[in-house]
């Protein structure tokens, strides 16, 4: 057994107990595990950084991880929220159309999503939008009209279905 790994293993024997019990005092047994995992597991990469005693490090990182989790499961409850939002309807014809859209944006590439995100719900111009994505505003114009029209394409079986769909060379300029 190399230093490192005997170092680590101390440290995870002499700690572990405790760490969990930190964690199971903030968010309960369900999460408990994980966090305590995820913990260990930046310990061992961040071994050379581990100060001795451990003990307040390692209940620091917990922490950390803890509040990530909580970051990204207010990001994940909310854009559920969001999605529950636009799928909901008392009228079939906006519920068929919403979800057409959905799935047509749902199945195209990252980038071409990103586009159109941030002209159609983010409000922003494509000159905008182009700082956002780091390239010119002409570069940003093509890729948005090529994100457009595959877009289009695949709201053709919604359209086919009876659905209205927008007209994105009108409705998202």
């Amino acid at each position: 057994m190399t230093d490192d790994s005997q170092r680590f293993t101390g440290i995870y024997d002499e700690c572990r107990q405790r760490v969990w019990a930190y964690v199971v005092s903030r968010a309960g047994r369900q999460v408990a595990d994980e966090v305590v995992s995820e913990t260990f597991a930046i310990a061992w990469r961040r071994l050379d950084d581990v100060p001795d005693p451990a003990l307040p490090w390692l209940l620091g990182v917990a922490r950390n991880v803890l509040r990530d989790n909580v970051r990204a499961e207010v990001r994940r409850e909310a854009l559920n929220a969001e999605l529950r939002s636009w799928t909901e309807s008392d009228v079939a014809e906006h519920v068929t159309e919403r979800l057409g859209v959905l799935k047509a944006l749902a199945e195209l590439p990252e980038e071409d999503r990103e586009t159109l995100i941030l002209v159609a719900w983010q409000g922003l111009s494509p000159r905008e939008a182009a700082r956002v994505v780091g390239c010119s505003p002409a570069t940003f114009r093509v890729r948005l009209h090529r994100a457009r029209k595959r877009f289009q394409r695949g709201l053709e079986p919604a359209a086919r279905a009876g659905a209205r769909v927008p007209n994105l060379s009108k409705e998202w300029t």
